[in-house]
């Protein structure tokens, strides 16, 4: 007697096809972007439906383009962006890890391996190495400027700009110096007090960083100076306007004489406004809401900049990198919450204005002005600073960094199989395969520097089994060198991160034998 369990038109896979579908679907994601890995890596294009086209080698931005259906694709695509969330930096190296770790455990799957003896042996692996990797980094604190440009610098790289990486690795520094605070002994850095301004025009290297606030804004009156300096600064949530009234109401006006005595006096209380702030000692203005013609004549004829309509977003940010109070009613407007700031002054890029807040005494808040020919080529360089910014927001959390260029890979992968052959039973095997897995960095990136990838594995070997540390892939000039004296460092927490990501992805995708899909095909 046959007994339906579930509708007809549901698919099911069982057992070793269940996992040989996972495995394949999950590779694919991580072969996609392999490629794009270190400086020298290559570039994607992608189309959308709406013909929109972004060119990057950026993992996260890759994968959330990529239009995945497969239910183990996605867990991949989970990786990266919890890569990208908790770190800013390493998503390409996460698929890779999780790829090679998926395809070791294909392997030991064909040698009859029961899964939850590769997961058990991954999980021994992955904490082992970890271990590792915390007592042999080298440690970083905020003061130590050169090594916060190599780690910014070494993120850039990677993005498809010609410019020096340095550069803009400066740009990112100089931002988490601004923002950075200590907090009950920890330092805390918001990246969302770095704010990036995009304008098309001029050249990557003409990209800035302004210690304070670049706002979107003009000054509202022509006679309104277009630089301040001492700027003593008022924040506004209140409109500089004659109050309506929030009932309905006449007033009934039967001479001229009646219709300039109501003129006036709406004059007279705007010009008293005026005066009011005027008393406070400011001579800058912003408003979050709108500010009278009649105002903004008053306010020019006594020498004050204002700009209004601006953003809640930015108030908040204003009143962080001047210290002014932002205030909600006019009543008791004192100079003792306003802000200050060494220049306040309009600028024009690319045909646009903008207000310029610089020289706080202390900021907290910085904006990077990112310039570029193209929009893809600024996009790019966007996704480039986040990254920086990223890396060094991690290496200063934990206040450590290992050498890159492959170098803690190899160095990883000969401790583990050292580690495999002091544990007994199967799991050794599922540890080598680690191993094996943390050697494809070095693997890759010879491979984008056209080198000999068996040479160059071997060689690397070699350096680690002669206790020689920090020899790694040098992309650029295509040989194995010392790559902490070539300034390549790179965050403990990106790579750690990076190694719970894709170990925690392939114990779920591994635990997985049974895949049942409704897809309900040839129904009408």
């Amino acid at each position: 007697m046959q007994v339906l369990v579930l509708p007809e038109g549901y698919e099911r896979l069982l057992g070793g096809n269940a996992m040989k579908a996972n495995i394949s679907a999950a590779k694919a994601v991580s072969d996609a972007v392999r490629t794009t890995l270190g400086p020298k890596g290559m570039d994607k294009m992608l189309v959308d439906d709406m013909g929109d086209i972004t060119i990057t080698n950026d993992g996260v931005t890759i994968v959330n383009k990529l239009k995945v259906e497969h239910p183990a694709a996605k867990l991949m695509v989970e990786i990266a962006k919890t890569q990208d969330k908790e770190v800013g930096d390493g998503t390409t190296t996460a698929l890779i890890y999780a790829g090679k770790l998926l395809e070791g455990a294909m392997d030991l799957f064909e040698k009859t391996i029961h899964p939850s003896v590769v997961i058990s042996g991954y999980m021994a692996a992955q904490e082992h190495i970890q271990t590792y990797m915390e007592n042999n980094a080298r440690t970083i604190d905020l003061n130590d400027n050169d090594t916060l440009i190599k780690i910014a610098s070494v993120s850039v790289a990677g993005k498809t700009l010609d410019v020096d990486p340095e550069h803009i690795g400066k740009l990112c520094v100089e931002a988490v110096k601004t923002v950075a605070e200590t907090v009950d002994g920890k330092l805390k850095i918001d990246q969302d007090d770095v704010q990036i301004i995009k304008k098309k025009g001029g050249a990557v290297s003409d990209s800035e960083i302004v210690k304070g606030m670049v706002i979107e804004k003009e000054v509202v009156h022509s006679q309104m100076p277009k630089k301040v300096k001492d700027a003593k600064i008022l924040l506004l949530n209140v409109a500089i306007e004659v109050k309506k009234t929030e009932t309905k109401g006449e007033i009934q006006i039967e001479t001229p004489e009646q219709m300039q005595a109501f003129l006036d006096e709406e004059e007279k209380i705007l010009k008293d406004m005026v005066e009011t702030l005027k008393k406070t000692g400011a001579n800058v203005v912003f408003c979050q809401k709108g500010i009278d013609d009649v105002a903004q004549y008053y306010l020019a004829k006594s020498g004050i900049a204002a700009a209004r309509r601006v953003k809640e977003s930015d108030m908040k940010k204003l009143s962080k990198a001047t210290n002014a109070k932002v205030l909600n009613s006019m009543r008791n407007l004192s100079s003792e919450s306003l802000g200050n700031a060494g220049v306040v002054e309009q600028i024009k890029m690319a045909g646009d204005d903008f207000i310029s807040v610089k020289e706080c005494v202390n900021p907290k808040v910085a904006t990077i002005i990112l310039r570029g020919g193209t929009e893809h080529v600024i996009d790019e360089l966007e996704r480039a600073i986040k990254d920086g910014l990223g890396s060094l927001s991690s290496a200063l959390e934990m206040k450590k960094i290992v050498t890159g260029g492959g170098a803690v890979e190899i160095e990883a992968a000969e401790e583990l199989r050292k580690f495999a052959v002091m544990q007994g039973g199967k799991e050794q095997m599922a540890i080598k395969k680690f191993a094996d897995a943390m050697e494809d960095i070095p693997k890759t990136l010879a491979e984008s520097a056209g080198m000999d990838i068996i040479d160059t594995l071997v060689n690397l070997r070699k350096y680690v089994s002669e206790g020689k540390k920090d020899y790694g892939v040098s992309v650029v000039e295509g040989k194995i060198d010392n790559m902490y004296e070539k300034n390549v460092v790179e965050p403990l927490k990106v790579k750690i991160q990076a190694l719970k990501s894709a170990t925690e992805a392939v114990d779920m995708i591994l635990r997985i034998d049974d895949v049942i899909a409704s897809t309900k095909r040839g129904r009408s």
